[in-house]
């Protein structure tokens, strides 16, 4: 399903129950996010706050804080069903003969139909401000947590390309508001935005100010695509017209070389200069810690565009569960059959919320070899952003990998500290990672907690687990009323409640 823009998909949060629009007056600083926290935390409606101290903008948030509405967002019950969607494509061969080709243009048409398209004129440029006019402080900017540094913008799609292929990137970077003209672009040095500046930075005596832009809003799939770690070189407005099925209207920069959606609410245009820091933090992070301050680079703002009438898209971190938590849980989902794709043996994958989604990762396999499960936890540390992932317990196919109990219950009985655990030292970790003795470096951990063959070094036999025959079970289930012990209580699993 494709939105138009925000405003369609806040038309269907509304008919559907999950948004409030709230009229009473609220600050920015502090307020917003205490409701928020505590909204989202019980599993709370999006919110629409209408009357925000210091700013004729309505603010918008807890957009995408549950199943329901990540589903909604993306036009679908199934998430999974859009990854493997994406593999059926992935894996589609190119033809040998003309019959072949004939038979695969509804494939052709469809791989077709997600490049993004450019428009002349945009909602999104009603009002144009440049120069004396731009004034960022305008915007009813959140200052989310008591230790943080200033007011964050925390959901913005901030679009570079790179100076030497000419790649778009579409990245999700806070940006810590300064004055009127400037703020911090929260760069981790292994995403695609600080890749671009550090390409701007190898020009030597020509270096050149990095062009900027920052759109907020437009339709949800938009939003969504630029926080997903998609492989480098994957373009994010691309990727937004395959999970829109429909492609996306861009619009060209008034002030930048750079395009951005069409239908955003506001535009935020500038430039980064490469070697220019400042120090940017502390921030109330959604490890639930806050992040320490440090030096990033500096947004200059050039200009700002936006909608004669326009919301301003936000979100808070914290201790979880926050919004992130859903968005993160659809990412998984999502991505669960490319991993499956790349690594037939995956089962199913939970990257658990308390975890920050980088820092554990449980998965299930079905063995087959001896070393497997060390095989995949090497895999992931190599893949992507999933090179972040702190922590890997490796389970048997038949572990429900999102029942915690179980998990618990497996692992614990089924490693030995000695044999079944790796330990990695100075390999890549998150920024946000404060556990690790130096920044952006630290160790990894995984358990094999599968099953273990003498291959593994494991002479003695195996037990099996416990489980009632099925002779036993189905006639306890035949009489199951003659007991007078209420409804049939079935199970998960034979193995489990």
């Amino acid at each position: 399903m494709a939105y138009s823009d925000l405003r369609d998909f806040i038309r269907v949060l509304e008919e559907n129950g999950e948004l409030v629009r709230v009229q009473a007056e609220v600050d920015p600083v502090l307020e917003i996010a205490e409701i928020t926290d505590r909204v989202t935390k019980a599993r709370g409606p999006a919110l629409l706050f209408e009357n925000v101290r210091g700013s004729e903008i309505p603010v918008l948030i807890n957009t995408f804080g549950s199943p329901k509405r990540m589903q909604l967002a993306l036009g679908t019950e199934d998430i999974e069903g859009i990854g493997e969607h994406l593999v059926s494509l992935v894996k589609t061969k190119p033809p040998k003969s003309f019959k072949e080709a004939v038979g695969k243009l509804a494939v052709v048409k469809e791989v077709l139909s997600f490049p993004p398209k450019t428009v002349r004129k945009a909602s999104c440029q009603e009002v144009v401000l440049e120069g004396d006019d731009v004034d960022l402080t305008r915007l009813p900017v959140l200052k989310c947590w008591p230790q943080d540094a200033g007011r964050f913008i925390t959901l913005p799609q901030v679009v570079t390309r790179d100076p030497k292929s000419g790649d778009r990137n579409v990245g999700l970077y806070r940006m810590q508001v300064y004055d009127k003209k400037t703020t911090g672009m929260h760069w981790h040095l292994h995403k695609g935005g600080a890749k671009h500046l550090w390409e701007a930075a190898q020009a030597g005596k020509d270096v050149k100010p990095l062009p900027v832009a920052v759109a907020f809003g437009g339709d949800p799939a938009t939003m969504f695509a630029a926080g997903c770690p998609l492989p480098e070189g994957l373009d994010e407005y691309i990727f937004a017209g395959f999970l829109r099925k429909k492609r996306l209207p861009l619009v060209k920069c008034k002030t930048v070389p750079l395009e951005v959606p069409a239908d955003a609410e506001i535009v935020l245009e500038g430039h980064v200069i490469p070697g220019e820091l400042r120090t940017e933090g502390p921030f109330g992070d959604h490890t639930g810690y806050y992040s320490l301050a440090d030096e990033y680079p500096v947004f200059h703002c050039s200009a700002v565009t936006m909608r004669n009438d326009p919301i301003y898209p936000t979100t808070i971190v914290g201790v979880p569960p926050q919004e992130d938590a859903w968005w993160g849980k659809s990412i998984e989902r999502l991505f669960l059959p490319l991993l499956k794709f790349t690594q037939p043996e995956v089962v199913d994958m939970n990257m658990p919320i308390e975890g920050g989604f980088h820092n554990l990762m449980i998965i299930s396999i079905k063995k087959r070899y001896p070393g497997q499960a060390k095989k995949i936890m090497q895999s992931i540390w190599g893949t992507g952003q999933m090179m972040f992932t702190k922590m890997i317990v490796v389970v048997d196919d038949w572990v429900d990998v999102h029942d915690p109990s179980m998990v618990m219950w497996v692992a614990s009985h089924c490693y030995d500290p000695a044999r079944d655990v790796v330990l990695l030292d100075g390999f890549p970790v998150d920024d946000l990672e404060h556990a690790s003795p130096l920044h952006r470096v630290g160790g990894k951990i995984g358990i094999d907690a599968t099953t273990k063959w003498p291959e593994e070094g494991h002479p003695r036999p195996w037990p099996d687990v416990i489980a009632m025959d099925d002779g036993t079970r189905e006639k306890v289930k035949a009489r199951w009323q003659d007991f007078g012990l209420g409804a049939y209580p079935e199970k998960k699993s034979k193995f489990w409640p």
